[in-house]
């Protein structure tokens, strides 16, 4: 149905059924004018590009994604190359010669539980993990944890669990018991571009971190972090973005911070992932893709595949063997638990012989569901 925004992807690969946009989400025809857009921008004003990135794309793409997420502050939303950076930033903000708390699950994203636990080196930083499973329970479990642990320093959550692809306990139903000093952090990376998102009330509270490599569409280095506004924290980490304004000024003293999500913001970096965001984002108000459309057809495309699985008979893809939990939600790709490691790498390798490309994390099989299938494709998934 909407296979002709990706012709370019579609015809490079045309013997892949791409099942794996939740890793790498094919990029939509009209991102390629805007990565020739960006050279000639460069091209035609050189090192004065600055003016029109700040001055133009920044604030037009800010305006695109808090009207995406029911953000009140466009100008709260600072940009970088990837969420970890963000996040360390944040990191930045707590000193590392006192002690830190951190609550979080066992469900996050690898970068995250990398660098939690290189902290945990320290000595002084301690980090409490919420099993996600049994799914059932856990968000029983996460009021209790938030409850019952004292000083937390910061609170680390998905949006959308990356190993599951079962919908966190959402932030709106639990922010309210946090204490005010507590440092709150949404990894919304499953779920921007996905589902709708609504955070006009914790919008003042929450730090809410994501990107374009996936549902997005743009590709890799257009990550953001939208930051609670009237924010002070000063991150050690920190680069020339982070006082644009005040370039000109004499460079002494206490280091300066801008008043708005800026004030995160790192060093220089490559923009044309900016403007490939921003003609994805005016793709979908051409077409008339609303978030409420895209999830609606990503929807319908999982009932397909399950009926489609339903009549295969396999004695672990099945769902028996699917991780969900239908209080919580879902995202936008499915994760079957197999018996063992060695079975997933099989049928992965399988499915990948006969052009169905997966991905697989241990014992966990994964299949994604992007606007570039139809309902029918999903015939072609076979099981030996």
């Amino acid at each position: 149905m909407y296979k002709h925004l990706y012709s370019h992807f579609l015809n490079a690969r045309p013997d892949v059924l791409h099942c794996a946009p939740h890793s790498h989400y094919y990029w939509p025809d009209a991102t390629r004018a805007a990565q020739l857009a960006y050279w000639d921008d460069s091209a035609k004003h050189a090192d004065e590009k600055w003016a029109v990135i700040f001055g133009e794309k920044v604030p037009a793409l800010q305006k695109y994604i808090a009207q995406e997420l029911q953000l009140p502050d466009p100008q709260q939303i600072v940009f970088a190359q990837n969420t970890h950076e963000l996040l360390y930033r944040v990191f930045t903000t707590f000193s590392a010669a006192k002690p830190l708390r951190i609550l979080t699950t066992d469900g996050e994203f690898h970068s995250f539980n990398r660098q939690s636990r290189r902290l945990e080196e320290r000595g002084n930083v301690d980090v409490i993990r919420v099993p996600c499973e049994p799914f059932d329970t856990l968000q029983e479990r996460w009021h209790h944890a938030i409850a019952s642990t004292a000083d937390i320093d910061l609170i680390f959550i998905s949006q959308v669990f990356y190993n599951s692809g079962v919908a966190a306990p959402q932030v709106n139903d639990w922010i309210g018991e946090v204490a005010s000093n507590t440092l709150v952090m949404v990894d919304g990376y499953h779920g921007y571009g996905a589902i709708e998102t609504d955070l006009r009330a914790v919008a003042d509270r929450i730090f809410y971190l994501a990107g374009g490599y996936k549902y997005a569409q743009a590709g890799e280095g257009v990550c953001f972090m939208a930051v609670p506004k009237g924010c002070e924290l000063r991150p050690e980490y920190t680069g020339w973005f982070a006082d644009f304004s005040g370039l000109a000024k004499a460079q002494h003293g206490p280091i300066q911070y801008a008043n708005d999500g800026m004030r995160f913001a790192g060093a220089t970096m490559d923009f044309s992932a900016i403007y490939r965001q921003l003609a994805v984002f005016d793709l979908w108000q051409q077409q008339g893709l609303t978030t409420a459309v895209r999830d609606g057809y990503i929807r319908q495309l999982q009932e397909a595949f399950l009926q489609h699985i339903d009549g295969c008979h396999h004695s672990e893809v099945n769902r028996d063997h699917l991780l969900k939990c239908d209080h919580l939600g879902h995202g936008h790709f499915f994760t079957f638990r197999l018996s063992d490691a060695a079975s997933v790498e099989k049928i992965a390798t399988q499915l990948r012989a006969q052009g169905v490309a997966t991905d697989y994390r241990n014992d966990r099989l994964r299949f994604g569901f992007a606007m570039y299938h139809n309902p029918e494709d999903y015939q072609q998934i076979r099981f030996a």
